[in-house]
């Protein structure tokens, strides 16, 4: 670990940095240039005794998923993520393994989407991070570990990921669901996406029976039904942005301004 110049080059990204790159409002009394220690630590999910004593070269050496949540809260490409992990001690990521980390331009898009319900999902089905709108609607879906991480893997095994679709569209769902995995397994299928395959032939008997029909190129529609437990069902269109690079798509759900759902997505703000 070079304490040093980990020190310095967080620094550096930290000083980079506006409050409106990472969705923070400036305030009419700020005067420092960048985002503040305290911001930087908040973004991370870490105290801010533990990052400025990261920054004063002190303190124990940070950790991987220290080092991660660092790299996601100043907006890190992956070189200066890979980087970061090398002057923090360990080495850089598996780019083929681990797929977590968001682009900048896409966490820029994101932030930027404060007041409307947005995700950013892996090719695996895996939300990597959610607005607050967007856990207000459907939850935290950051939350869950190993395998239960992906979408896919919970429709089939966890009677609770079905709550938000209204029962009569939850045939439709699992085989659409099946056919983005089957896309994602053709494409990589020594990836989680086999894992996942393979756990889920032995744990559910729809999942079996579904993939062995090979359905493929099955997608939702544009237009969406969710029920939420407070304000009931919403018709929303969903809008997607898919980033090439790290193979992970932007998720954004409006509704028609003026109608019933368009109130209840104001009220959902409440709610949040």
């Amino acid at each position: 670990m070079d304490r040093a110049q980990l020190a310095d080059f967080l620094r550096t990204r930290r000083e980079a940095l506006q409050p409106e790159d990472v969705g923070l409002p400036r305030g009419p009394r700020r005067r420092t240039g960048g985002l503040r220690r305290e911001e930087v630590a908040a973004l991370a999910g870490m105290s801010a005794d533990y990052y400025g004593r990261i920054e004063q070269q002190r303190g124990p050496a940070p950790s991987e998923q220290m080092l991660a949540a660092l790299a996601r809260a100043l907006h890190l490409g992956l070189e200066e993520r890979d980087h970061l992990f090398r002057l923090g001690g360990h080495p850089a990521p598996q780019r083929a393994l681990r797929e977590d980390h968001i682009a900048p331009g896409m966490m820029r898009i994101l932030d930027r989407l404060s007041d409307t319900p947005a995700m950013v999902i892996s090719r695996f089905g895996e939300t990597l991070r959610q607005t607050r709108m967007a856990v207000a609607l459907v939850g935290d879906e950051t939350s869950f570990s190993g395998l239960a991480r992906s979408v896919w893997f919970r429709w089939f095994t966890d009677p609770a990921a079905r709550r938000l679709y209204p029962e009569e569209h939850h045939p439709r769902h699992g085989r659409i669901f099946a056919a983005q995995l089957r896309a994602a397994f053709a494409a990589a299928p020594q990836s989680r996406a086999g894992e996942i395959v393979g756990a889920l032939l032995e744990a559910s008997p729809e999942f079996a029976a579904i993939w062995a029909e090979h359905e493929v190129g099955l997608t939702h529609a544009d237009r969406k039904t969710l029920l939420h437990p407070e304000l009931g069902a919403l018709d929303l269109y969903c809008q997607n942005l898919f980033d090439p690079d790290q193979l992970q798509t932007l998720l954004v759900f409006t509704a028609v301004p003026g109608s019933a759902s368009y109130q209840k997505l104001q009220l959902l703000a409440a709610v949040s």
